[in-house]
């Protein structure tokens, strides 16, 4: 194939000129790194990137082709994809696709050629930026710095009511879909959890009406405060049954009983964030994906902070005790990830069965 020159034009000016792969046109997005050294199925299909241009720092991406069994969903919700070098052709005897074709199929421009170091370090100094995707030079930056995602968490939840039953099940678990990586549906399921998948315009009363043992709230994409709805039914739940938040399910809980929220510096994403449990002492090596926290000071009366971030002590879980809750920012289901925190389903589990762990 014959190369072609594309351009990516931060919204501070900055140009970096590479090589086009995927799908050919022009895209705005906002512009994230993750540091992930696998998995990039995972990364690629993960709906919390829904709205973003991806960079990633490990320098060689493809080398194991597509898998289909290990998407996080059914499609990629990313706006473009940047790496150092892709793999043209792929060795793996699961492989099924390039990453190549993968992304044409699916209308998801890439870039390859880029030196993706120093990249991802002007990010780091400067922060999360918007960013433009096109085959000629940019001159008007309007609309890069004008670009904003919208509309995340509807945009990726599911249409309607699916259900997954387990064999010899225990307990039913509703699983709010914000925009859930698959690998939370298997986690239960795995359980012995019937799990009943339900869109984000679920009411607390339709929730309810349900009669789960437990209530999912997962993760997803965009500015939690932009969920006003979603937040307004959560604290109509709290304590009515148990909940497990993770990511921007643990960012909306946290919102329901008076926390704060605020966009980060440039986020946290990839599979190698340390997190300490405050209770134990205990460092995770853990999967992440966000650009928001939860404001520690903020979290006050009826919840506790569990975990913090071991590189810069932000707030990674909450335990609600008297709520019969507990969040955590971090993906203890993560696929090509760390499994160090995969026993809080377990805790759930027992929250469901009446037990005394309350995370």
């Amino acid at each position: 194939m014959k190369e072609e020159k594309v351009y990516l034009t931060l919204q501070n000016g900055q140009v970096f000129e590479g090589k086009r792969f995927g799908a050919r046109g022009d895209v705005i997005g906002e512009l994230v790194f993750t540091t992930g050294m696998t998995g990039y199925i995972e990364t690629l299909t993960d709906p919390s990137y829904y709205g973003q241009i991806v960079i990633q720092t490990f320098p060689l991406i493809g080398n194991y082709g597509m898998i289909l069994s290990d998407r996080e969903s059914k499609k990629p919700y990313l706006s473009a994809y940047i790496v150092r070098e892709y793999c043209e052709k792929p060795s793996n005897f699961r492989c099924e696709d390039t990453l190549e074709n993968y992304l044409v199929k699916n209308n998801i421009p890439g870039i390859y050629g880029i030196d993706t170091r120093e990249l991802t370090k002007t990010v780091r100094e400067a922060g999360v930026m918007n960013a433009a995707i096109t085959s000629k030079p940019l001159t008007d930056l309007s609309a890069v710095r004008a670009y904003a995602i919208r509309d995340a968490v509807m945009n990726c939840t599911c249409k309607g009511r699916k259900d997954y039953p387990a064999e010899d099940a225990k307990r039913t678990v509703v699983l709010w879909d914000f925009g859930a990586k698959e690998n939370i549906v298997r986690e239960l399921v795995r359980r012995g959890c019937n799990v009943i998948r339900v869109p984000a315009s679920y009411t607390a009363e339709e929730i309810l009406a349900l009669h789960p043992d437990g209530l999912m709230l997962t993760n997803g994409p965009g500015d939690p405060e932009e969920n006003t709805g979603v937040i307004e039914n959560i604290h109509k739940l709290a304590g009515k049954l148990p909940i497990f938040g993770i990511c921007l399910g643990h960012q909306l809980f946290a919102l329901a009983m008076g926390g704060k929220t605020k966009k980060m510096k440039y986020g946290h994403r990839g599979a190698n964030q340390p997190v300490k449990e405050l209770k134990t002492g205990t460092v995770y090596i853990s999967s992440q994906n966000h650009g928001y926290e939860v404001l520690a000071d903020s979290i006050v009366g009826a919840g506790t902070i569990s975990f913090i971030n071991a590189n810069d002590n932000t707030c990674e879980g909450v335990e609600y005790p008297d709520l019969n809750a507990f969040t955590v920012q971090f993906h203890p289901e993560a696929c090509a990830g760390p499994l160090d925190a995969r026993d809080l389903f377990d805790r759930f589990m027992n929250q469901m069965d009446g037990g005394k762990a309350n995370a």
